[in-house]
């Protein structure tokens, strides 16, 4: 899904390490690691990635993309 609009459709990209792989719980909630907000899909994919593939040794960290602009908009 990648934004063709022109429009600012804001998404977040965070991880940290989860307490099991069956779950989505984290260990310790001070050490998520807010990767930042992007402007588009493209962005946010590309910076999941890198912290994806940088954290790959561990299998218990995980990164997330959250879709800002459905929770701002949720009738879009």
């Amino acid at each position: 899904m990648t934004d063709t609009s022109g429009k600012q459709l804001l998404h977040l990209v965070f991880g940290g390490e989860l307490t099991s792989l069956e779950s989505v719980d984290f260990k310790d909630l001070s050490k998520l690691d807010i990767v930042g907000i992007f402007p588009n899909y493209a962005a946010a994919h590309a910076a999941w990635k890198a912290k994806a593939q940088a954290t790959v040794d561990n299998a218990q960290m995980r990164y997330f993309i959250v879709h800002l602009h459905r929770l701002l908009e949720p009738q879009a």
